[in-house]
C-alpha cells in the first residue's frame, strides 16, 4: 500500500469472523513505566481488542536490574499484566533480549485456540554479539492461522539506511522455528514487523522538516523518508505494507515535553518508530506449494478454504507520554479469518461445591486427539490471573488414563491445596508438549473455608 492510499480499499467482508488486534511499539529510553497506560491501550474505547502485541525497545537492562528481571517479571511486564488481567486478558507469551521486550496478550476466551507458540531472538549489535540491537519474535497459530510478530531495534544514525535493511534481512534469515508449516518468519500467513527501525528523513534541512510538521504537511516528508525510499529498491521490503504516516514524527523529543530535540545536537525529527505487516498472497502460497505430493495439495486446499484478510483501522502516535525521547506508536487492525477449529482440545469443570474443608474433584475430557504427556497439568487460577505461572495450585493430569473422547477423567485435589479464602476461580489444562493452555473451565465459586471463618471470629473475639 502506498502511504497516501486509502485504507477503505481493504474493506473486510462477512466471510469470516473479525478480530481486533492492537499493536504498540515504543522506545522507552530506559525509563521506568508510567503510572497509567489506559490511553496507550485504548482501554476506554467502545471496541475492545481481542489481542494485544506490545514491543518495547531500550528497556532498562543494566546488569543488576537485568538479572533481577530474569528472576521475576520486569516492571514494564508487570504494569501491562496488572492492567490487562482484571479485564480478562492473559499474557500468553513474552520474550526479551536485553532492552528488547515483546509481550503477547489475548482475551481469555481465545487462549485455548492459540497454539504452537515459539519465541526467538537475534543479536545484531557489535558484530552480532551484543543484544542492544536486533530482533525478538513470537510466532503462534491463532485458530489454525500462522502469525508472527517481530520487534526490531535497528542501527541508528542518518547514514546507515542500507545497514538497517541488511540487519533486517539477517534477522529474517537467522530465525527458524520448529514448525513444518512455517519454519521461517516469512512462511507465516501474517507477519507484523515493528519497532524502532531508525529510518530517518533525508535531503531536507532541519527548518524544512519542522515547518512541515508545524503545518501538518506530512506528505512532503514521505518522499524523503528512508524506509519509503528503500522500499523502491528492495523487493523484500515491498512485500510489507504500512498505513499513511498522518501523525508527526515520533523522534526525537526533549524528555517530559512535546518539544523536539533542543540539545546542541538538534537531531532532525523522524518516523523511526513504525508498524508494518505482510499478508501472504494466495498466489504466493500456490507457488510455494505447487508440488504434487499429498501434503502440498492438502495445505493448498486449506489455504483457499480458510482465507484471511486484514485492514488497518488506526495508525497513530500517542503524544500523552513524555518519559522517553520517543513517542509510542499504535496500530489497530481488523483481522478477518475463518476458524480452522472452534472446539478446544480439552473440556474440564469442577465437580460439586469447592472449599478447603473437603477434598475436591474435577473432570476433564479430551475433545480431539492430541499428544498428551505425564507432564501435563491442571491448574487452579483466580479469575483475573495474569499468566500461566500465576496459578494457586496444580495437579498432574492422568495421562495413562486418557481414553476415548466420550469419557470423562476424574482427578482429585487435596483440600490443603484449595484456597481457604475462596473466590472466583477457573481450571486450566496445560499441555507440556504444545507449551500452552488447551482448555479452560467456566468460572466457579470456591467457598470460604468454615474453619478459616471460625478462626477469624476467634481472632476477632480475642481482640474485643
Amino acid at each position: 500500500m502506498e502511504l497516501n492510499e486509502p485504507l477503505s480499499k481493504l474493506d473486510i467482508t462477512n466471510d469470516g469472523q473479525t478480530f481486533r488486534l492492537h499493536v504498540v511499539t515504543w522506545n522507552v529510553a530506559t525509563a521506568d513505566p508510567p503510572d497509567d497506560v489506559t490511553s496507550l491501550l485504548h482501554l476506554n474505547s467502545p471496541q475492545s481488542a481481542d489481542l494485544y502485541v506490545i514491543g518495547l525497545q531500550e528497556v532498562y537492562s543494566r546488569p543488576l536490574r537485568f538479572i533481577s528481571d530474569m528472576l521475576v517479571d520486569d516492571p514494564w511486564s508487570r504494569l501491562f499484566m496488572s492492567t490487562l488481567a482484571p479485564r480478562q486478558y492473559l499474557k500468553v507469551s513474552s520474550t526479551r533480549m536485553q532492552g528488547l521486550l515483546l509481550l503477547f496478550f489475548s482475551k481469555l476466551e481465545h487462549v485455548p485456540f492459540i497454539r504452537d507458540i515459539e519465541a526467538k531472538y537475534t543479536r545484531t549489535g557489535i558484530y552480532g554479539y551484543w543484544g542492544n540491537k536486533g530482533g525478538v519474535s513470537i510466532r503462534l497459530s491463532f485458530y489454525g492461522h500462522t502469525l508472527c510478530f517481530l520487534n526490531c531495534h535497528l542501527a541508528a544514525h542518518m547514514n546507515f539506511a542500507t545497514e538497517r535493511v541488511d540487519e533486517f534481512e539477517h534477522i529474517l534469515d537467522s530465525q527458524t522455528f520448529d514448525c513444518q508449516k512455517a519454519p521461517r518468519v516469512l512462511d507465516h500467513r501474517l507477519v507484523f514487523w515493528f519497532g524502532d527501525l531508525n529510518f530517518r528523513i533525508q535531503d531536507l534541512d532541519m527548518d524544512s522538516v519542522r515547518v512541515c510538521i508545524k503545518n501538518q504537511t506530512y506528505a512532503q516528508l514521505w518522499s524523503k523518508d528512508q524506509l519509503t525510499l528503500m522500499k523502491k529498491k528492495e523487493q523484500m521490503l515491498q512485500e510489507f505494507e504500512e498505513g499513511p504516516l498522518n501523525f508527526q514524527p515520533t523522534y526525537k523529543f526533549d524528555l517530559n515535553s512535546d518539544t523536539y530535540d533542543s540539545s546542541a545536537k538538534k537531531r532532525k525529527p523522524a518516523w523511526t518508530d513504525r508498524i508494518l505487516w505482510r499478508l501472504a498472497r494466495q498466489e504466493e502460497q500456490k507457488d510455494e506449494r505447487s508440488g504434487s505430493d499429498e501434503k502440498s495439495v492438502h495445505q493448498l486446499e486449506e489455504t483457499e478454504e480458510y482465507s484471511m484478510k486484514i485492514r488497518q483501522d488506526l495508525y497513530t502516535s500517542d503524544m500523552e507520554y513524555s518519559i522517553s525521547d520517543h513517542k509510542p506508536v499504535i496500530g489497530v487492525f481488523s483481522l478477518e479469518l475463518r476458524k480452522m477449529y472452534e472446539t478446544p482440545l480439552v473440556r474440564l469443570h469442577a465437580v460439586g461445591d469447592w472449599s478447603a474443608d473437603l477434598d475436591v474433584q474435577l473432570l476433564y475430557r479430551p475433545l480431539q486427539p492430541f499428544l498428551s504427556s505425564t507432564w501435563d497439568w491442571i491448574g487452579l487460577f483466580k479469575v483475573g490471573f495474569t499468566s500461566v505461572t500465576d496459578y494457586i495450585t496444580y495437579i498432574w493430569a492422568k495421562d495413562d488414563e486418557v481414553a476415548s473422547s466420550d469419557e470423562f477423567i476424574q482427578v482429585n485435589m487435596d483440600k490443603e491445596d484449595v484456597p481457604v479464602q475462596g473466590g472466583e476461580c477457573v481450571l486450566c489444562y496445560y499441555s507440556s508438549h504444545l507449551q500452552c493452555i488447551i482448555g479452560i473451565s467456566e468460572a466457579f465459586k470456591v467457598q470460604e473455608s468454615k474453619g478459616a471463618m471460625e478462626d477469624g471470629l476467634l481472632s476477632e473475639r480475642q481482640w474485643t
